[in-house]
C-alpha cells in the first residue's frame, strides 16, 4: 500500500485571494499597513502565529496575536460567503487516486481542522483521506511531525509515501520525515525553489502528477 499526502493551499484549493485579503484586514485591524500580496504567499503553508512573526518579526506578540485573531475572522467570514476554489482538475484525480486499491490519500496542511473540514464538505471530498493532520495539532512546517502522524494512521512506511506541495515548507518537511517529494508548479513559490529545496519530482499539472505517482511506485516496487 502506498501513501500521497497532500498540502492544501496552492496544491489542491487555490486560496491565494481569501489568505491575502485576510492577512490584509488582519493587519489592519491592528492599525497597520498590510504586507504585499508577494510576501503574504511566501508565508502559505506556515501555521498562522508563525506566518505573522515571519511577516512582522519586529511587533511585540500582543500585536502579533491582535493580527492573528483579525486574520481568523476575516478568513472565517470569507469562506462562510464563498469557499475557495479547488485548482481545475483537483477534484477529479483525489477522486480517482482514492478508488484505487492500492493507494492511500492523507492531508497535511497549514489549514486549521475547522477550515479543512469545511473545504472538504464544501468541494464533496470528504472521506477520501485516510489521515487529516492540520495545524491545530502539529508544529509548523516544516517538521515533520504532520507526516510521521499520517503515516501511522494509515501504517505506511516513509518509503511508501510522497509529499505533494507548492511550497518550499512542504519539500522540506517530507525529506525531514523521509519521504518523497513531488512539488507543483502552479502554487504559490517559484518552482526553482522548491528544486532549490529538494523535490524529487516538478510537475505542470495534475495529470502530470499522477503520472509523477505511478512512476515513483514502480521505481520503489
Amino acid at each position: 500500500m502506498k501513501l500521497a499526502i497532500f498540502d492544501v493551499d496552492g496544491t489542491i484549493s487555490d486560496s491565494q485571494t481569501h489568505i491575502t485579503h485576510a492577512m490584509t484586514l488582519g493587519f489592519e485591524a491592528a492599525g497597520l499597513p498590510a504586507p504585499p500580496a508577494s510576501s503574504v504567499l511566501q508565508i502559505v503553508g506556515l501555521s498562522l502565529p508563525l506566518a505573522v512573526a515571519r511577516l512582522a518579526p519586529e511587533l511585540d506578540a500582543a500585536t502579533q496575536e491582535q493580527i492573528v485573531e483579525g486574520y481568523k475572522q476575516s478568513y472565517f467570514t470569507q469562506r462562510a460567503a464563498s469557499p475557495a476554489p479547488l485548482y481545475p482538475g483537483a477534484a477529479e484525480l483525489l477522486r480517482k487516486l482514492a478508488a484505487r486499491d492500492d493507494m492511500l490519500l492523507a492531508v497535511a496542511t497549514g489549514k486549521s481542522r475547522r477550515g479543512l473540514r469545511a473545504l472538504l464538505t464544501h468541494h464533496g471530498l470528504e472521506g477520501l483521506f485516510i489521515s487529516a493532520q492540520t495545524a491545530d495539532d502539529h508544529p509548523s512546517k516544516p517538521h515533520p511531525s504532520m507526516i510521521g502522524a499520517a503515516l501511522a494512521d494509515a501504517g505506511v512506511s516513509a518509503a511508501d509515501a510522497v509529499m505533494i506541495g507548492d511550497t518550499t515548507f512542504d519539500i522540506e518537511m517530507g525529506r525531514s520525515a523521509g519521504v518523497a517529494t513531488i512539488g507543483v508548479r502552479w502554487g504559490y513559490h517559484p518552482h526553482a525553489e522548491l528544486e532549490a529545496a529538494g523535490a524529487h519530482r516538478m510537475v505542470s499539472d495534475f495529470e502530470a502528477l499522477e503520472a509523477a505517482l505511478l512512476e515513483l511506485w514502480e521505481m520503489s516496487a
